[in-house]
């Protein structure tokens, strides 16, 4: 009896783990997005920032990257690092392996800085909440917020529409 074993090797892209992985870490990304859209919904309502405090000591327990204090510090680096990582380790390899697509990646860089730009008004925000309470510091939280996950969540489906065809194509 022969026996026939499923092996789907062939028909995979090369660089089909790199699409993956990116994905896996998009992924994760959009979860906590949820939560801040929670979040914020939360910080609108009025709650008390003590409250706040116990909501992102239990994001804390709870998820695999949101690993912050009241000011999502730990959030913002972790984000912060994924896109300079991206800057300066994928987008040259990108520009190298595939020239057309460097009008994209002029827009994934200025993504880039838009985020990073909403990341730094969340934690100088959240800080805020946690020193004194007011109508304006939740208004800059809740837009800072809400502004991250629509802004972010557009750049991670752009970005895996964009260059996941030339990531299949890389080797290793």
């Amino acid at each position: 009896m022969t026996q026939h074993i499923n092996d789907d090797t062939q028909t995979r892209k090369p660089g089909e783990h790199l699409l993956q992985e990116l994905k896996w870490v998009h992924n994760a990304l959009r979860q906590d997005l949820t939560l801040c859209q929670v979040l914020a919904r939360q910080v609108a309502a009025g709650v008390a920032p003590e409250y706040v405090r116990e909501q992102v000591k239990s994001l804390q327990a709870s998820s695999p990257l949101w690993k912050l204090r009241v000011n999502c510090l730990y959030y913002c680096r972790f984000v912060h690092l994924h896109h300079h990582t991206e800057d300066v380790a994928l987008f040259p390899a990108l520009r190298c392996s595939n020239p057309a697509l460097g009008p994209v990646v002029d827009k994934l860089v200025a993504d880039h800085r838009k985020v990073s730009g909403l990341l730094d008004q969340i934690e100088a925000s959240a800080d805020a909440l946690g020193e004194q309470d007011g109508t304006d510091i939740r208004a800059q939280l809740v837009q800072a917020l809400n502004d991250l996950s629509t802004d972010l969540l557009e750049h991670l489906a752009f970005e895996e529409e964009a260059i996941g065809p030339t990531l299949l194509e890389w080797e290793g």
